[in-house]
This record gives structure tokens, C-alpha cells and sequence, in this order.
């Protein structure tokens, strides 16, 4: 990508290389931008302990942004200003990180809607080496947050959406607070391709996917009623940027493995405990969890179809979707099974072990027609689901010592790679 861009002038302040770089992207922002810098800049200098630089990062204003942005590089000791002539918050931010020598990137909205005392709680297990992003969240416990409702649902709701279509494990993807070590930006900007407003989550998703651990600090934030964003045009965008970032995950067109052995950390070595072997309460939990809502997606749908086409072709029917979803299911969640290679052949014996599952509900339904003609909807109803309990621990034992026998510790330290408060 080539970005017309000019540094002006160069940092005035402290010569020691900054340990952190606290880029604050604006565009058309000349009535909050001096303000805000100057409070940003007393709060760095009177209470962060290690060498620090300020990049303002004008994306293409049209008001006086750049000339305010240049004059307080000129008078405040390490203030920069950075001036793309194209817009694009992403962008900023992606050439503000990639020229940077700090050790730790961070960045925060110009409005400083987050109370700058999380600031050192942010960065401090980035410069640790403890984690290596971190983000400000406004959903998590100890947060408190003062905003409109219409902006509070938007909010969660979209975060609901990145768990469920990305199966993100972060809580507040678009809080603009964040931070992350060099060295990680540097390896994964070039693969995060938008440059607007879905390039925190894009960042995210990524690392996460990769391995690395992402930290969460509560904060305290206050929503700016002048905010700008095109609410209608950011979510979007927000959405293409999902479909678009989901086809490559299920593609396997990103180098998630390539990055996970340069950046991730290892699995942990996890011993017997008390003769169980590594990773299975895990994967039972997993497994258990999505059996219970396989199971009463199973009862549904049965009960839905029963009386249009009898209990024989309900039971197959329910069954058969259920079982596609539960493998699919188990395949990413319960063993850690990503991308698309494989897929068909994990279904295909996940339908194998799903004939194991038929023969028994379809036996117990002949058995109970034999032996009790006249049972009710409730028994028959009852008899399938021990039935159903019963193909549940054979395709347990299936997808673990058969199907997904390769991915058990993967699947085992899955959970284990994120932080969170």
C-alpha cells in the first residue's frame, strides 16, 4: 500500500528511544485536538514512568487540524505530527505503527472518552512481555460506562456477532483504547487489509488466531455526544469486513499457522491428573455444553415435524441436522479444528458415527412401538432422548480417539491463549 505521507517535524523532546507511541489518528478535529493532546501529554509526563512520544495522525483534514497538529510538535517535548493525505483510521494507525521505533504502540480517540488512568494498566504487560496486545473494554466487569442506549445495544450486539461469526474471545472490539509490541505489529499489519474502522477488530481477530495473548483492562468511559462516526456506514462496513475476514479463516488463506509458531506461545504441558488423560475435562465440558443445545435443537425440531410426517422421518430429518451442526460444532470449539482442510472428511465420519446414533433413537422407537403401543408423546419423547444420550458418549468417544484424534491437544489449550478481566 503507498500512502502519501510526510513526518513533521521530527520528535523535540526526550533523544532516548520512547517505550511507548501513543498515535492519536484525527480528521477535521481543530476545535478538540489541542486540548486533548495538551492533557494527554501533562497526564504522560507526570504519571508514565518510561520515555514516551505523542503522533498525531491527520488523515486528510480539511479544517486546521494540520497546522494545530504542527504547532504543538513544535512547542510540546515529544509530540509528533504525521499528515496521509488519504482518509481512513486504519490507515493512520497502520502508518503511524510501521514508522514507529517505540517498543510498545498504542492508540486512543482524540474526544480521550477513556479515562487516562488506564493507561499504564494497559501498556504495562506489553512492556512486561506478559501479553502482547491489549485493549481497553468497556463490557467488562469493573467497567463503567456513562452512554446512550441506542450506542449501548449497537455495541453489544456487534460484539455478539464477532463471537458468533468469527468466534472471537475478546469482549470490546471497538473501544479506542488500545495497545500492542512492536515487534507482533510489525509481523501482522501487513496482512490486515481494511483501512477504516474495522481495522481494530480485523487486528484482533488475527492475533487471536494466532496465538497470542490479548489483555483487558476495565475502563471508565464517558460516550462524546459529538462524536462523528456514521453509525450506518461503519456497521456496514463492519459487516463486509466479517464475511470478507470469515471466507479467509474458513479458506485457510491466512498464515495462521506460520504466525503461531513465530508468535504464539507453545502449549502448555498439562500432566494426567489423577489417571484422566490431558485435556479430556475440558473437551467434556466443551462437548457437554454443545450436546445440551444439540439436544433441544433435536427436540424441536422433532416436535415440529412429528405430526407433519410421522415419528420415523422426524427422528431422521432432526437428526441429521443436528448431527452436521454438532460436528461442526465439537470440530472448532471442542478440538480446536481450524480452516477448511479436512472438513469433508471429518463430516463424512462424523455421519458414520451419525448412523450409530440413527440405529439406536430408530431402535428405540421400534422397541417402544412393540412393547408399548399406546405410550404417550411424553414416553416416546423420553425414550428418544436416553437413546439420543447414548449415541451422544459413542460420538464422544469417536470424535476423540477417531475423527479429531490428531487435533486433541490443540483443542486442549484453545482456551488457554486468551486473557481476559
Amino acid at each position: 500500500m503507498s500512502v502519501d505521507t510526510a513526518v513533521q517535524p521530527t520528535d523535540t523532546g526526550r533523544s532516548e528511544r520512547a517505550v511507548l507511541d501513543v498515535v492519536v489518528p484525527v480528521y477535521n478535529e481543530e476545535n478538540d485536538l489541542e486540548p486533548s493532546v495538551r492533557r494527554l501529554h501533562a497526564h504522560l509526563s507526570g504519571q508514565f514512568p518510561y520515555p514516551f512520544r505523542i503522533t498525531i495522525a491527520d488523515n486528510a483534514s480539511t479544517d486546521a487540524t494540520p497546522q494545530i497538529a504542527s504547532r504543538l510538535a513544535a512547542e510540546l517535548p515529544g509530540v509528533t505530527a504525521l499528515r496521509l493525505e488519504q482518509k481512513g483510521r486504519g490507515r493512520a494507525l497502520r502508518t503511524a505503527w510501521s514508522a514507529s521505533d517505540a517498543q510498545v504502540l498504542a492508540y486512543c480517540d482524540v474526544d480521550l472518552s477513556t479515562d487516562l488512568a488506564a493507561l499504564l494498566p494497559l501498556v504495562a504487560p506489553l512492556i512486561s512481555g506478559h501479553s502482547d496486545l491489549a485493549i481497553g473494554t468497556r463490557l467488562g466487569r469493573g467497567s463503567r460506562v456513562v452512554r446512550g442506549a441506542k450506542r449501548e445495544i449497537i455495541s453489544r450486539s456487534y460484539n455478539l456477532l464477532l463471537r458468533g461469526a468469527l468466534g472471537a474471545g475478546f469482549s470490546d472490539a471497538q473501544c479506542g483504547f488500545k495497545a500492542v509490541r512492536a515487534e507482533v505489529a510489525h509481523r501482522l499489519l501487513p496482512l490486515v487489509e481494511d483501512t477504516g474502522w474495522f481495522f481494530d477488530t480485523e487486528l484482533l481477530v488475527l492475533a487471536e488466531r494466532s496465538g497470542l495473548r490479548i489483555h483487558e483492562v476495565p475502563v471508565d468511559w464517558v460516550d462524546d455526544p459529538d462524536s462523528r462516526v456514521d453509525i450506518v456506514a461503519t456497521a456496514l462496513a463492519d459487516l463486509k469486513g466479517i464475511v470478507r475476514v470469515g471466507r479467509a479463516l474458513a479458506t485457510g488463506s491466512l498464515p495462521l499457522a506460520e504466525l503461531r509458531s513465530q508468535l504464539g506461545r507453545g502449549d502448555l504441558p498439562t500432566p494426567d491428573v489423577a489417571g484422566v488423560p490431558s485435556g479430556l475435562p475440558r473437551q467434556l465440558v466443551r462437548f457437554a455444553a454443545i450436546g445440551v443445545v444439540s439436544t433441544l435443537a433435536y427436540v424441536v425440531l422433532y416436535t415440529l415435524l412429528r405430526g407433519a410426517v410421522g415419528p420415523f422421518a422426524a427422528n431422521l430429518v432432526a437428526l441429521v441436522l443436528t448431527a452436521v451442526a454438532n460436528t461442526a460444532a465439537n470440530r472448532r470449539l471442542t478440538f480446536g479444528v481450524r480452516g477448511g482442510a479436512g472438513a469433508g472428511t471429518h463430516h463424512f465420519q462424523g455421519l458414520i458415527v451419525f448412523g450409530i446414533g440413527l440405529a439406536l433413537t430408530t431402535g428405540a422407537l421400534a422397541a417402544l412401538a412393540a412393547w408399548a403401543p399406546g405410550a404417550s408423546g411424553a414416553v416416546e419423547l423420553l425414550v428418544l432422548v436416553l437413546a439420543n444420550a447414548l449415541a451422544t458418549v459413542l460420538r464422544f468417544v469417536a470424535f476423540r480417539s477417531w475423527i479429531f484424534r490428531g487435533h486433541r491437544a490443540r483443542g486442549t489449550h484453545a482456551g488457554a491463549r486468551r486473557t481476559a478481566v
